[in-house]
């Protein structure tokens, strides 16, 4: 638990959030803590949301895509959840952008319990909230409540793999009801973690098959690649293949990469515009 002054905003403030209180049900009041001033929560915001359960694809691209999206200015907003939620955090901490993290327990605790080393990295320059007061326990019924406010502080949400009656779901689905744009990674067509983004697609999410696409809704310009920022294990397969192009074969030998992680890291990689793939092997890109 990250131990740090906890403020309480009510509606009635001047620092309640804008868009938060223009929802159909907001919060009588939002606790905060953290480092972040409170109008971080007025800044333009995305809601990165999807399955605890993710896939290495749906883990590289959450971070890959917040940190991008991060590195562009934007507040990246999650609920801290393992998984996506917790990817779309790291990811934005790594730009060394802002991130909101929203609770569905009490605002003293750090759930779950094993990302209370991510709380306090958000907390250093980003902040942590709640509608529950402390000593509240997480209890089922909250975190599709809590929901509604990740949805509400912002002006986009991007769902990044969703089953069919996933909870991320929910997400995009309050923001639908307040008029908000949603966005959906494309997934494998036989891949149950890309059902629900699927049928987000089917009924009229805009696809984001890139941070641009997200950007492009707030009139924002992605940054350089370098400047976005790579993950360690992105970097160094980037600096092998800054000698010569590799097959992934290759790559694995050279790098000492298990294979999941690496094509996680290929994976960033590509989407980051950093490498190509021709015949089977991979180079720089120029």
């Amino acid at each position: 638990m990250t131990h740090l002054a906890i403020e309480r905003l009510r509606r009635r403030d001047a620092t309640y959030p804008r868009l938060l209180a223009e929802i159909h049900d907001p919060p009588p009041q939002l606790y905060v803590r953290g480092c972040g001033a409170p109008a971080l929560l007025d800044r333009a915001a995305v809601a990165v949301v999807g399955a605890r359960a993710c896939s290495a694809y749906g883990r590289s691209v959450a971070r890959s895509l917040s940190r991008e999206l991060a590195a562009a200015g934007l507040v990246v907003v999650s609920g801290m959840a393992r998984g996506i939620d917790g990817e779309a955090h790291r990811g934005a901490l790594e730009s060394g952008g802002a991130t909101i993290a929203v609770l569905g327990c009490g605002i003293d605790r750090d759930y779950p319990a094993a990302h209370g080393e991510l709380a306090r990295r958000i907390c250093e320059r980003g902040l942590v909230v709640s509608e529950y007061e402390p000593g509240v326990e997480p209890a089922p019924w909250r975190f599709p409540a809590r929901n509604r406010i990740i949805a509400g502080l912002c002006s986009a949400t991007v769902v990044v793999e969703a089953r069919e009656r996933s909870g991320a779901l929910i997400t995009a689905d309050f923001a639908l009801e307040e008029g908000r744009d949603v966005l959906a990674v494309p997934g494998e067509i036989t891949s149950s973690l890309s059902a629900g983004t699927n049928a987000l697609l089917r009924l009229g999410a805009i696809p984001a098959t890139s941070a641009a696409d997200v950007l492009e809704l707030f009139d924002l310009a992605p940054v350089a690649a370098s400047a976005a920022g790579l993950g360690t294990e992105a970097q160094a397969v980037l600096e092998l293949l800054d000698g010569s192009p590799l097959s992934a074969d290759e790559l694995a030998r050279a790098a000492g990469l298990a294979t999941a992680s690496l094509s996680a890291s290929l994976l960033e990689l590509e989407l980051a515009g950093r490498v190509t793939l021709e015949d089977g092997v991979y180079r720089a890109a120029l």
